[in-house]
């Protein structure tokens, strides 16, 4: 379930790459409310909704669902609690984690007991227990009941205090319980139980909610069309008084226009019509004298948060041999993905699944990369191309070259033609293209025949989940969550859920570590298994350690850079207040997204 869902959103957090849907004229030419909206209460955000808006349903598969209702977005509907990516501190919202009663055995959120609905109406815990126990998610592999107690504290009135207790005989994992907590929007029990009853849950899920929606969240629906989607601000939002001092947000009104591609999105933030946006602008830094920014304001620009990678099909010859994986890993000049491909916005990979960042980086033992990884940094194309030479050779195999110098085919230890290789990609996401593009060059250079294999998504998708694919190009955990970087050793290694070729896997797409076959690694799941309940801080990193050896040792997939969770760009021409490295306030998230909506409430209009 997890990497399905994971999958997912990786489509939505990626879609920002490639063509949108249809253009929005002027800024200022708003349809709505019987002309304009005003500028000076209007904030125009873009980069994740890019097709014609459709579902606004809470019930509806995040992927399914517009924005601002899909993921971890609060605007309209909120989840218990919100995770900051920049400190790891897990924040409330809905409820309050209790961190002092939370273990391995449930994690214990306290409803805040101002929390009410747009209808006036409490948030209580049949909202809580109906969205995890009886809405659309299937939590039954995290959680194996909710226990509900009502309490009083002091002068404050009486609350309620939700126990989530762990399903010992399911995962077993806590890490993964408060990642649905801060990852799963409640939705009202006394709108959509009655519509089931009626309809049925399928039916329900169906249902575009677009009119008039019961909402707990700072902002509602006002339209929504083809080229737009228009929220209105609720101004007797609970929040405002529970949660940030009887404040109300800065804009009246947020904007998401649907820009036909990505150049019209860097003309809107140039001009000021766009205020911020997480679409892949290219030379960011040339943006600056027009008011464009990011968290910093030199190289790598961005947070790191994610690792897009090309995940490698461990069952396909020659891909079924490390030696070959590793050869590949080393083709590639990553200098020349850092520089070209990606604008300078990643900082050095580092060999490993292990970021190097405040949250991740103390689990990096710098002396295992040079033992175990394959070496990175070589900056002369000669002695790369010498080095995968070298490793391709120990392992018996041959690159066939014509007289003109240009490869023809491979050949394995007994003289057997190889098939080229391809690497599937989704056709349009030119960040994406331009890493695959530079792979490629790298790896035929050195003697590999492999080509890109750009796909349009109808193709992409099931190719990935169905193990189509020679190596793909696949974003594993899109979001920062409290699990990492354990979701992502999961994603990528886990043989828990081992699924052949032909059936459809939510994890380890690579099929890599196939259970009773020879060189099984037991010790890949039982570290999987143990990490989320450790509690000793030295014990997970010896885990941690030993996983990120394993994966340097094996290579069943090839990070390629490190770039933000969100491509995090503002303009400071209409608001401004942004957090920034040197005004660290919020994460560099867009304010929808968990919880950088506290952004809301700090912008200020530009003098």
């Amino acid at each position: 379930m997890i990497g399905l869902k994971s999958i997912a959103r990786t489509a939505l957090a990626l879609s920002a790459s490639g063509a949108l849907l249809s253009g929005c004229g002027d800024a200022s030419s708003e349809g709505d409310l019987g002309g304009a909206l005003p500028r000076q209460q209007t904030l125009y955000l873009s980069g994740q909704q890019n097709d014609a808006p459709g579902s606004f349903n809470p019930l509806a598969e995040s992927w399914m669902a517009s924005w601002p209702v899909g993921g971890r977005f609060n605007l309209m509907y909120e989840p218990l609690i919100t995770y900051n990516s920049l400190n790891g501190k897990i924040e409330p919202l809905l409820g309050t984690l209790v961190e002092e009663l939370s273990n391995n055995d449930s994690i214990v959120v306290d409803l805040n007991p101002a929390a009410k609905w747009s209808d006036g109406k409490p948030v209580t815990s049949v909202d809580v227990t109906f969205m995890f126990l009886r809405g659309s998610i299937n939590s039954t592999e995290q959680i194996s009941a909710i226990h509900i107690d009502t309490l009083k504290k002091g002068e404050e009135g009486a609350f309620e205090r939700l126990s989530f207790m762990v399903a010992k005989d399911k995962r077993n994992n806590p890490l993964t319980v408060r990642d649905m907590l801060q990852a799963t929007r409640i939705a009202p029990s006394h709108v959509f139980e009655p519509l089931i009853k009626e309809k049925g849950l399928d039916e329900t899920k169906k249902l575009p909610m677009d009119q008039n929606p019961v909402v707990s969240g700072p902002y509602n629906l006002r339209s929504a069309d083809p080229n737009k989607i228009i929220l209105e601000r609720r101004d007797d939002y609970w929040g405002n008084a529970a949660l940030h001092d009887g404040q109300l947000p800065a804009p009246k009104f947020i904007v998401h226009p649907i820009y036909k591609n990505n150049e019209h999105n860097t003309i809107a933030m140039r001009e000021g019509n766009l205020d911020a946006s997480q679409s892949f602008i290219p030379r960011i830094a040339r943006k600056a004298s027009a008011g464009v920014h990011t968290w910093w304001n030199e190289p790598p620009y961005f947070r790191p948060g994610a690792m897009p990678m090309l995940v490698i099909n461990t069952l396909k010859e020659p891909l079924n041999d490390k030696r070959f994986r590793r050869a590949l890993a080393t083709a590639i000049d990553y200098n020349a993905l850092r520089q070209f491909a990606v604008s300078n916005y990643t900082s050095t990979l580092k060999a490993g699944l292990i970021m190097p960042t405040d949250l991740e980086g103390k689990y990096i033992v710098d002396e295992d990369l040079d033992k175990y990884g394959v070496n990175l940094g070589i900056s002369d194309e000669a002695e790369r191309l010498a080095a995968v030479k070298q490793i391709l050779s120990e392992a018996g195999f041959k690159s066939v070259f014509n007289d003109d110098g240009t490869l023809d085919h491979m050949e394995n230890a007994k003289g057997e033609r190889l098939p080229t290789l391809y690497i599937t990609s989704p056709n349009g996401w030119t960040d994406w293209e331009a890493m695959v593009t530079i792979a490629v060059e790298g790896m035929r250079k050195a003697g590999i025949d492999i080509r890109e294999g750009f796909v349009d998504g109808g193709s992409y998708w099931p190719a990935m989940g169905l193990g189509n694919f020679d190596l793909v190009m696949h974003k594993p955990v899109a979001d920062v969550t409290p699990s990492l970087p354990w979701s992502r050793f999961n994603e990528i290694m886990a043989s828990r859920d081992w699924q052949p070729l032909g059936a459809w896997a939510g994890v380890n797409i690579g099929r890599y570590n196939q259970p009773g076959t020879e060189g099984f690694r037991p010790e890949v799941d039982q570290l999987l298994s143990a990490i989320p309940l450790m509690t000793d801080s030295v014990e997970i990193a010896k885990a941690y350690r030993e996983l990120n050896k394993i994966f340097m040792e094996d290579q069943p997939s090839i990070p390629l850079v490190y770039l933000p969770e969100q491509f995090y760009e503002f303009s400071d021409r209409v608001w401004t207040n942004w957090p920034t490295a040197e005004n660290p306030y919020a994460p560099a998230q867009l304010p929808w997204v968990a919880s950088g909506t506290k952004i809301l409430w700090n912008l200020k209009l530009a003098k």
